[in-house]
């Protein structure tokens, strides 16, 4: 590549260049879904974020080892060292054996990131399967003084780890600050301190998910599962650890402490992470009633949503802005992202069917290297797709007849427009329409169909007016010698 990788390290917060500790190799973790509940848009926005520097990071030439988890034991319901598991509580309220929980809530999860046409993984490790390694990293951080039993419940001592490392650089919190917001907490339970966080916890007797250790029939906390399995396929340093914005504080927080305490450094060299979804400037959560789950989005069943929208419009509306930077939903917004897509892949279409001339007449420029520069900016796909629609123009210039094309420029505008929004943006253009599409699709084809059978039978009053009404319903017609196309305006 003509120019560097820069990503933003949320460790230093600033940009810096990507240099893999082993190249051509890297290495890439990022926290997946608690499986007890279907996807929702926040889970796709972060599976599309992850999946554009996936498919980049091996555009360019790196062998990439992904690692993308799956949360089935551990993370408890106020996030917190307290409460029901969230799958064993929906596991209960379901009369089901966890696993079945488990196992049905990930197989939608992989349906819907076919949809999105996410890649899948190289390895997708999860945390029910990897309890002797979470066991094991345990016993490090306990040997090395920074852990302690309490009542069979195994607890991380932050106070002891902040008198010699620090704690809360990736977040920007100050130990001392959450120490005061907390003391009300202390001596209510088994922790020393009211932030230590569970490495194990004890199983009450009508706890359903346990498994033997030396301290306990019990279960692992939620924060030690990304430290043992990343570290387990990855190593001990490796380059990339992903998640949501939200995943910053504490988990990812307690991910470094952990590292740091059983293998006497840090494991991650740059911490990415995508910010979230909004809903009226509020964030888009179940706890307040505003979250979406995909299925949804793709029936178009639910109060926010005014109809349906296609998995690859979801993917389209989550890469127009950039990965850092927060996105507001409104039905608005998305119709806006469905129009822009088919912009932009009908100027694909248009483009695959261009004549080669002998020469070319205008300047197809340095769309190519633009959308490199973009890229390599911190994956700045919004700008990627500024560029894309720039380009649009020389097309629909060419097809007017208006300019030409020599064969190998032509040659050179397929291969930008397929490697950006096929390869690298992970559009897909072959996937099915729903089925409101596939229906608005057959009744414009209808009505110019019969357009074209009044203007053969020289009814050109119906012609006209087939094709005004079309245009007050937003169906923009244009006619050609073979026919016709069109349009949503």
């Amino acid at each position: 590549m003509e120019h560097p990788l820069y990503v933003y390290n949320s460790l230093s917060r600033r940009k810096e260049q990507f240099v893999p500790m082993n190249p051509p190799h890297a290495g890439l973790y990022v926290c997946g879904p608690t499986v007890y509940g279907d996807a929702h848009l926040g889970h796709a926005r972060a599976a599309v974020t992850f999946d554009l520097l996936y498919r980049y990071l091996s555009y360019i030439g790196y062998k990439v080892r992904y690692v993308r988890n799956i949360t089935d034991v551990g993370h408890l319901v106020n996030d917190a060292d307290a409460g029901e598991d969230k799958i064993a509580r929906k596991a209960r309220l379901e009369q089901l054996e966890p696993m079945e929980v488990v196992q049905h809530f990930t197989n939608r999860y992989h349906h819907n990131m076919q949809q999105l046409n996410v890649l899948p993984p190289s390895i997708e490790p999860h945390a029910s399967g990897h309890i002797i390694d979470q066991i094991q990293l345990i016993r490090k951080i306990l040997d090395a003084g920074y852990a302690y039993e309490s009542n069979g419940s195994v607890y991380f001592d932050l106070d002891r780890y902040a008198k010699k490392h620090p704690y809360g650089t990736l977040s920007g919190r100050v130990l001392d600050d959450l120490y005061s917001q907390s003391r009300e907490l202390d001596g209510q339970d088994e922790k020393r301190f009211p932030l230590d966080f569970a490495l194990w916890k004890k199983a009450l007797p009508e706890h359903i998910m346990r498994w033997q250790s030396p301290w306990s029939d019990g279960f692992p906390g939620w924060h030690l599962e990304c430290t043992a399995m990343s570290t387990k396929y990855l190593g001990e340093t490796f380059d990339i650890h992903g998640g949501g914005m939200d995943l910053l504080f504490p988990h990812h927080e307690c991910e470094i402490a952990q590292s740091v305490a059983a293998l006497g450094h840090e494991s991650v060299r740059y911490w990415m992470h995508n910010n979230m979804i909004t809903v009226n400037g509020k964030k888009m959560g179940k706890s307040l009633g505003n979250s979406v789950t995909l299925n949804e989005f793709f029936e178009g069943a639910h109060p926010l949503l005014e109809r349906a929208y296609s998995p690859m419009a979801i993917r389209f509306f989550i890469l127009q802005a950039h990965y850092r930077s927060t996105i507001d939903f409104s039905n608005g917004a998305l119709q806006a992202s469905e129009k822009g897509l088919q912009r932009l892949m009908e100027g694909m279409k248009t483009l695959d069917n261009l004549p080669a001339s002998k020469n070319s007449s205008i300047d197809i420029g340095d769309i190519g290297q633009k959308c490199h520069a973009a890229m390599n900016d911190d994956l700045n796909s919004p700008m990627v797709i500024a560029h894309l629609f720039d380009g649009l123009r020389i097309i629909h210039l060419v097809n007017d007849g208006k300019e030409t094309l020599s064969a190998a420029d032509l040659q050179r505008l397929k291969e930008v427009y397929h490697r950006f929004v096929e390869d690298i943006l992970g559009m897909n253009s072959d996937q099915p329409s729903n089925r409101q599409t596939d229906l608005l699709n057959g009744l414009v084809n209808f009505m110019l169909d019969m357009r074209q059978q009044a203007k053969a039978n020289k009814d050109f009053a119906t012609s006209d007016n087939i094709r005004n009404m079309m245009n007050r319903l937003g169906i923009e017609v244009k006619d050609k010698k073979d026919g016709f196309e069109w349009s949503i305006k």
